[in-house]
């Protein structure tokens, strides 16, 4: 039989080697995707099924001049423990009224706040109810640049907005609106909007990693996170003492650089260093002897570059403990030993 003949009744009665293992490799290969996508989507279900409950929206309730309820504010958050208790942002709840929290399930509950933290934008709340489903807050130090993460939220009174993508980053830093600098932000490109600030940023394992806190409208769906790890602190701290408790020296200060010479001479681990601009009469540094004009390079020998390292080291550093600070007045090194008091709230 002529061989192109044969060639085509081999491929007319579908007989072709060939083409049946290509066949047979794509078909392999769309199972494999198809597999793949499951697994993918049997992850971020089982995270929505498991946190989902959990979820609560945010909003904030006051009345008009006709003394009609109308809702302010709206974001989301997120129940930590089945008494009521919810973490959400401080700027969802930064408002004069009645804070109004609603599941998943419609259900409208009353809050009332526990305390808040305007330096890292976290608050909690407490709903007037028992038995809610709680999410664990899990260790935002284990995250890894490209893991899988779940951001969720109940924004405007929409059940459980879900969206995935991964770690972009681990260690950002945003300012507050008070100015104080937030660290270990992690960011992430799972999409968001206003609507989610509060709610939770969620791993496979089902735990709480990051409470959502920002977006950049304009860099295509940039997201922020709160690390869980800063959230447990403060939440201890809003639980235990009703506020977040942090030193204060009492001054004003800049960062300013610091001449190659002057560093040399003394040995200085930074280039820049914190200039007093101003000192609080009778604060803990005025009683300490610091003036306006003296340089601060270290604290308990950490060194200190900017405004930021002292902010970093009084949150972490028991209130009323005294701590030596080294200065340079003039071209002469001192060392002086402050007691920090609680800053204002």
């Amino acid at each position: 039989m002529d061989l192109r003949l044969q060639r085509t009744l081999q491929l007319i009665n579908g007989s072709d080697d060939g083409d049946l293992k290509g066949e047979c490799n794509l078909k392999t290969a769309a199972t494999s995707d198809l597999e793949l996508l499951d697994a993918y989507s049997r992850a971020v279900i089982a995270v929505v099924d498991k946190v989902g409950p959990s979820v609560v929206s945010v909003g904030v309730e006051r009345s008009d001049f006709n003394r009609k309820p109308e809702q302010s504010g709206a974001g989301s958050g997120v129940v930590i423990a089945p008494d009521g208790y919810i973490l959400t942002n401080d700027h969802v709840i930064d408002r004069t009224g009645s804070i109004i929290v609603r599941l998943t399930d419609g259900t409208s509950l009353s809050a009332t706040l526990v305390g808040k933290d305007p330096a890292s934008d976290l608050a909690v709340i407490r709903a007037e109810a028992s038995y809610l489903a709680a999410a664990a807050l899990g260790d935002s130090n284990r995250l890894r640049v490209g893991q899988l993460v779940i951001a969720m939220g109940n924004p405007f009174g929409f059940q459980s907005t879900v969206s995935t993508g991964v770690v972009s980053a681990c260690g950002r830093a945003l300012r507050s609106r008070q100015g104080r600098l937030i660290e270990n932000i992690i960011q992430h490109a799972a999409p968001l909007n206003p609507g989610n600030s509060g709610g939770p940023l969620v791993d496979t394992a089902g735990t709480v990693v990051g409470i959502n806190t920002a977006i950049i409208a304009m860099a295509q769906g940039i997201g922020f996170a709160i690390p869980s790890n800063t959230a447990k602190w403060v939440v201890s701290q809003l639980l235990t003492h009703g506020r977040v408790r942090r030193g204060f020296l009492g001054i004003a200060g800049h960062q300013r650089p610091l001449h190659r010479r002057l560093i040399r001479y003394h040995e200085l681990e930074s280039e820049s260093a914190v200039e007093v601009v101003a000192v609080e009469p009778q604060g803990p540094a005025a009683r300490a002897g610091l003036r306006t004009g003296d340089l601060i390079t270290a604290v308990n020998d950490r060194a200190v570059a900017s405004i930021d390292d002292l902010h970093r080291f009084l949150s972490e550093w028991p209130i009323g403990r005294p701590v030596e600070l080294s200065i340079l007045r003039g071209k002469f090194r001192k060392k002086l030993n402050v007691v920090p008091t609680e800053a204002d709230s």
